[in-house]
C-alpha cells in the first residue's frame, strides 16, 4: 500500500477529484498556500494499492496542465511617503508535485 500525496493548483481540484473518482480511487482534499506567491494550493491524499500508484500519477499528469499566469507580488513593507507600483511577474502554474509514500498498516473504518 502506498500513499501518494500531491500539491496541485487550486484551479485543477475539481478535474482531478471527477478522474480519480471515475476511476474508483477516493481522496482526502485539504487546501494549503506555499511558494514564492503564495498562492493558493490543494493537497490531495490518496491511498492506493502498490500496483496502481502509476495510474494515480497519471491521472495527475493528465488534470494538470502546467500554465503561464501573469500574477501581482504582495507589496514590499516600506517606509512612509515611499511609493511602490506593483508590475506582474509571469509565473508558471499548474503542473503536480507528488510524493509516493509506503504505508506500513492502513485501515477504513
Amino acid at each position: 500500500m502506498k500513499l501518494v500525496m500531491a500539491i496541485i493548483n487550486s484551479d485543477d481540484t475539481r478535474n482531478v477529484l471527477d478522474r480519480l473518482a471515475r476511476r474508483g480511487f477516493s481522496a482526502t482534499v485539504t487546501s494549503t498556500t506555499g511558494g514564492f506567491l503564495r498562492v493558493g494550493n490543494t493537497t490531495i491524499f490518496c491511498g492506493v494499492e502498490d500496483e496502481k500508484v502509476e495510474e494515480v500519477i497519471g491521472i495527475f499528469r493528465e488534470s494538470c496542465p502546467s500554465r503561464i499566469q501573469y500574477v501581482t507580488p504582495l507589496p514590499p513593507v516600506m517606509e512612509p511617503g515611499e511609493v511602490h507600483i506593483p508590475t506582474p511577474v509571469e509565473k508558471h502554474m499548474g503542473g503536480a508535485t507528488i510524493f509516493v509514500l509506503d504505508v506500513a498498516r492502513f485501515e477504513k473504518i
